[in-house]
Parts: C-alpha cells; sequence; structure tokens
C-alpha cells in the first residue's frame, strides 16, 4: 500500500490545506475575456442565443442569471452580479441572515466557467456554464460553494490523491399540473417494472439523446421503486465535474420532461410515505494509477489509506446530514428497510448501510471498486455534499482511523442499540453538524455560518408540519 512521510516516521500527518485562490487581475480577465470570444462565437454560429449561468444555494436550489450570447465575453471577465444574500434563502424563497453573510447590501460576481461551457440540447437556443462567484474587488468569495468543492479536491491532490466521485441521480415524474395537487403518475407498474419503461419510452430515449449530445456518458437508466420514479448514473469524474454534471443532468432531465408534458420532483420525499428520491454518492480513491480500494492488506482488499478515509467519513456522518439530507423532509425518507441507510454503520453490498462498500465483480478490473454511501438525498448542494465528504475523509486519513466491526446483514434486525442510528430528524444533524470542527474548519466560518442559518430557518418555517403537509411544501421545491 502507499505511505505517507508521516505514516513512514511514526508521527501523525499534519493537515493540508488547499492554498486559496487567484484573484482575477487584468492578466486573468483578459485571457478569460479572449476565451470567451471564440466561445460565443461558436455558440452563435451553432444558434445559441442565450447562456445560463447557474449556482446551487444552501437550500439546494439551483439559482440561474442569464446573458445573451454577446455578452458572454464580458460576463467572463466581470461577471454578473448577484447579491449575497442568496446564501441565506430558505427553500420557500424567505430569507434569513447570519453573522457573516445576510441582509440586502453588497453584490458578487458570477464568473462562468468557460471549461464546462455546453450547449443545452432540451433547451434550444441556450447554453449553460457552473458559476464561480467572486466579490467586487475580485478576490473569492468566502461562500462559495464551488469553490469548496475545489478547495477539498486541491487538498486530496496535496496528499497524491485524486478521488473519482458519481452522484445518482434519482427523481419522479408527474403530469403537470398545478403546485398544490398530488402528483399524477403517467405511468404505474411493479418497481423496477418493464412496465413503466414501455409508458415512457418516447421520453427516455430523448432524455439519452440529449445526455448524448451533450457529452455526458451515461451508465445506466432504469425505472425506480416509488411510481413514476427512475434513475440515472454516469460516468464518475474528479470531485468538481461530478458536481455539475448532476447540476447538468437534473437540468436536462426536467428540460427533456417539460417537453413531454411532465413535471419533475428530486424532492426527499415527494409523498410521506413513500420511498424519496436519494442522492447516493459513489467514491473512489486512486493514487499513481492505482485504486486504494483494491489489492491491499485490509478487509476487501482496502488499502490503509483507503480504510481511514472511509473510517473518517463515518465518524462524520451524522454532521455531514446536515449537508447530504438538509431539508427536515429529508428524514420522511431517511428511515430503515427502504435502502436509504438509516444506521451508521458499513457492510459489504449492505443496502442498510449507510456506508456500502461496493469491490465490483472480479476480474472486472480496478475501476469497479467504490464506496457508496446511501444516507443523501436530491436536497443536498452537490458541491458542498462531495466537498465536506472529501474533507471528512481526509481528516480520517491523516488521524489514520480504522473502520468499526463491519455490520454483515439488515441493523434493523438486530437488538436496538447495538448498531448506532444516523440523527432521525434535521434537528438531529444539526446538533451534531454544531459540534463538528472538521466542517467547520474545511467550510470556513462564513460558508459553515450561513449553512447553519438555512438549516434552522427551514427548521422554523416547517415546525408543526405534518409529514403530508411537508411534503407538499417541499414536493415541488426541488
Amino acid at each position: 500500500m502507499s505511505t505517507t512521510t508521516a505514516e513512514q516516521d511514526g508521527s501523525p500527518a499534519a493537515p493540508l490545506q488547499a492554498p486559496p485562490d487567484p484573484p482575477l487581475d487584468a492578466e486573468l480577465r483578459a485571457e478569460r475575456a479572449a476565451r470567451a470570444r471564440v466561445a460565443a462565437a461558436r455558440l452563435a454560429a451553432e444558434s445559441v442565443e442565450g447562456v445560463i449561468l447557474s449556482w446551487v444555494d444552501n437550500a439546494g436550489l439551483t439559482r440561474v442569471k442569464t446573458v445573451p450570447v454577446r455578452r458572454l465575453e464580458h460576463a467572463a471577465a466581470w461577471g454578473v452580479g448577484a447579491a449575497p444574500c442568496f446564501d441565506v434563502f430558505l427553500v420557500d424563497d424567505s430569507i434569513t441572515t447570519s453573522r457573516h453573510i445576510g441582509g440586502p447590501a453588497g453584490d458578487l460576481r458570477l464568473i462562468p466557467d468557460l471549461d464546462r461551457l455546453t450547449r443545452l440540447a432540451a433547451q434550444p437556443g441556450w447554453a449553460w456554464a457552473p458559476a464561480d462567484r467572486y466579490a467586487q474587488d475580485g478576490s473569492a468569495h468566502p461562500g462559495c460553494q464551488r469553490r469548496f468543492a475545489r478547495r477539498s479536491a486541491a487538498a486530496a491532490a496535496l496528499r497524491g490523491i485524486e478521488p473519482l466521485t458519481g452522484i445518482e441521480i434519482e427523481w419522479v415524474v408527474a403530469l403537470a399540473g398545478a403546485p398544490g395537487e398530488p402528483p399524477v403518475h403517467p405511468t404505474h407498474g411493479p418497481a423496477y417494472g418493464l412496465h413503466r419503461l414501455v409508458d415512457l419510452s418516447d421520453y427516455l430515449r430523448d432524455l439519452l439523446h440529449a445526455l448524448d449530445e451533450q457529452g455526458m456518458a451515461v451508465l445506466q437508466l432504469h425505472p425506480e421503486y416509488t411510481p413514476g420514479q427512475f434513475e440515472l448514473s454516469l460516468d464518475p469524474e474528479g470531485p468538481l465535474g461530478a458536481a455539475d454534471t448532476t447540476v447538468l443532468a437534473r437540468q436536462t432531465i426536467r428540460a427533456v420532461g417539460v417537453r413531454h408534458g411532465l413535471r419533475t420532483s428530486y424532492a426527499p420525499a415527494v409523498e410521506p410515505d413513500a420511498v424519496g428520491n436519494g442522492a447516493h454518492l459513489h467514491l473512489s480513491l486512486w493514487r499513481d494509477g492505482q485504486n486504494l480500494g483494491q489489492g491491499g492488506p485490509g478487509r476487501y482488499g482496502l488499502t490503509g489509506e483507503a480504510e481511514s478515509f472511509l473510517a473518517g467519513v463515518l465518524a462524520e456522518l451524522p454532521a455531514l446530514l446536515a449537508l447530504g439530507a438538509p431539508s427536515p423532509a429529508s428524514y420522511l425518507r431517511l428511515v430503515p428497510r427502504r435502502w436509504a441507510g438509516a444506521y451508521r454503520c458499513w457492510g459489504l453490498e449492505n443496502r442498510e448501510a449507510a456506508l456500502r462498500l461496493i469491490p465490483g465483480p472480479p476480474g472486472e478490473g480496478p475501476a469497479s471498486a467504490n464506496a457508496e454511501l446511501k444516507c443523501f438525498d436530491a436536497a443536498a448542494n452537490p458541491y458542498l455534499l462531495i466537498g465536506a465528504v472529501l474533507a471528512a475523509g481526509l481528516a480520517g486519513l491523516d488521524a489514520r482511523r480504522a473502520l468499526p466491526a463491519e455490520v454483515p446483514g439488515d441493523p434493523a434486525a438486530l437488538p436496538e442499540g447495538e448498531v448506532p442510528r444516523l440523527p432521525a430528524s434535521l434537528a438531529a444533524a444539526v446538533a451534531e453538524y454544531q459540534t463538528s470542527g472538521v466542517l467547520r474548519e474545511a467550510l470556513g466560518d462564513p460558508l459553515y455560518e450561513a449553512v447553519l442559518a438555512v438549516r434552522r430557518g427551514e427548521l422554523a418555517l416547517f415546525a408543526g408540519h405534518s409529514p403530508a403537509e411537508l411534503a407538499a411544501a417541499t414536493r415541488w421545491r426541488y
């Protein structure tokens, strides 16, 4: 297995922090403007008229500004204005505040990442790019969630580790109707059944076509458990790329649905007593082309580094739920015996454990081995989720943590208390988040406290709601 210098000499590894991003200076602005000029000409030749600039807020909602394609050059150099108070928007668009971020004053600049600029196949005439957020003087905005994911990936790189990640995308479709109406599903039949594929084959074919046109490599697409529910898996990528791809894929799914008269919901609980929409995070760690989840001396071939990383994630899972299961409605989904990962344990191919180890079929190759975190859902901001999981894992690696005993079967079948449950409410997850020094240090106080303010705001917003009322209030917000 690979070893760090600290492992070789017996001393604990010192935490390694990624350097701060450079500010936008005149040279960088000129470089970006030149690249955008070429990109805008290409898009105009492809009949693109507008460019969507997106970011995901702390409530898990994707927010946007748009520019005409002829303004892309200016936007790439100087950005588009957006208020910092978006960091404390709640899911219903009401606004709270925090110690560092909030209030009506101030402005930020949305700077599109031209490396991810994509012509949208399901929205003719439009292109999309994720945006980084900067202060007016060109310095990095400390509340930028996308920059947090980039910073966490850079911290892994300082340790010689390249993570590959991917988020499973689950969603429910319903016939278009008024927001307050219960969902009317356009297809029924058995879970994972052929009925749904046949009933919506044109919709699903168009979705595959749109994703392919956008250069997105689909691994599989299939009906899921809940009525009207489907799941999409895409090729794993680096942490920032995987978060961007999640945003783009969800946007594409929604756009294809609109063209077929369908509404799309990524809500954790579309209906209060049904299986909800998860966002299972798959993760593998690589060093010099070697998958650290294979070929090691540890359990199931784990290297010491891979085990310590996963142990760090498992240790922080209760606090991570404040980022990965961020809505009060998330806890309508996170219940035992729904494969939601409600127990703080790990196991080989155990779909009831929060951490599922997947060695892959023998002989398939090193790319198949990965770990799956099942307790997260589609209300999560993917940049916060991936960045925080990396931070927790790197803290475990630095501390050389070890995994506890494996739970090989259904933890709900064991005596009560033998396997710890994860928090069963957002309030309990927030309490764990407030005790996490790992997440506070990784996020930095402005982003950490803005997230906390939003969670507290939504706890107050939905206090006293019944499960049915909570599902209805959030069903079409995600």
